[in-house]
């Protein structure tokens, strides 16, 4: 059976990693959350200084792009890839509201953009991968043979991940969740760089009103029509 290229991009809390996730597993695919590898340079930048509530230091965190090495290692318990930087496993330390807060600013900066695109085109170039991320189906991958656009309303996605947070034992409010999704919509959808967009020849999946079961049935059946195309 041939390997394909699956590119999974969409708003943020729209469920992408998790059916990327799923169908990579399915297939035996290798999965990459290129949205980990964003908020990896977040924490990253928020360690060092380089961003907080008051300032962001772009040039300083630019100067330092070549000292962050990011990698994904298979956690068999888990049954999905974690993320490292610098060989330091922060899996949970990026999945903050805090975190979410910083990264659509640092992810418009080009330079940062550029260095992770590489990293990711390298991770597929040999297909049987399902990326997702923002700008996988129109800058990373723009001949993948399956794109999909994930979308729900800003409510139903900030309830989503304020379940989440809340499930992690994090102190948030669904208010602020919902204005930190708002706010990554207008960053994401505004910047110069590789805004999100939909690719022309993605498909659209609103799951709004869908359960992770009838999501996964319906992109499956879709993965397997373009194997058998």
């Amino acid at each position: 059976m041939k390997n394909i290229t699956i590119a999974i991009d969409g708003f943020s809390s729209t469920g992408k990693s998790t059916v990327a996730k799923q169908i990579a597993k399915h297939f035996g695919y290798v999965y990459v959350d290129s949205g980990a590898m964003y908020r990896a340079v977040t924490y990253y930048a928020m360690k060092h200084n380089f961003i907080d509530a008051n300032h962001f230091n772009a040039e300083g965190l630019i100067a330092q792009l070549n000292s962050i090495n990011i990698s994904f290692k298979f956690n068999s318990t888990l049954g999905f890839a974690e993320v490292y930087l610098n060989n330091v496993n922060i899996e949970n330390e990026i999945r903050t509201l805090e975190v979410s807060g910083f990264v659509s600013k640092v992810a418009e900066i080009s330079e940062v953009r550029q260095k992770l695109v590489e990293q990711q085109q390298q991770m597929g170039k040999d297909g049987g991968v399902v990326m997702d991320g923002r700008d996988i189906g129109t800058v990373v991958f723009p001949d993948a043979e399956l794109k999909l656009f994930m979308n729900a309303s800003a409510e139903t996605r900030a309830k989503r991940r304020f379940s989440e947070l809340i499930e992690r034992g994090q102190q948030v409010t669904y208010e602020a969740v919902l204005q930190n999704v708002q706010e990554r919509d207008h960053i994401d959808t505004n910047r110069e760089d590789s805004p999100l967009v939909k690719a022309k020849d993605a498909i659209q999946i609103d799951n709004s009103d869908m359960s992770l079961q009838e999501q996964f049935d319906k992109i499956l059946k879709l993965v397997n029509d373009t194997l058998n195309k």
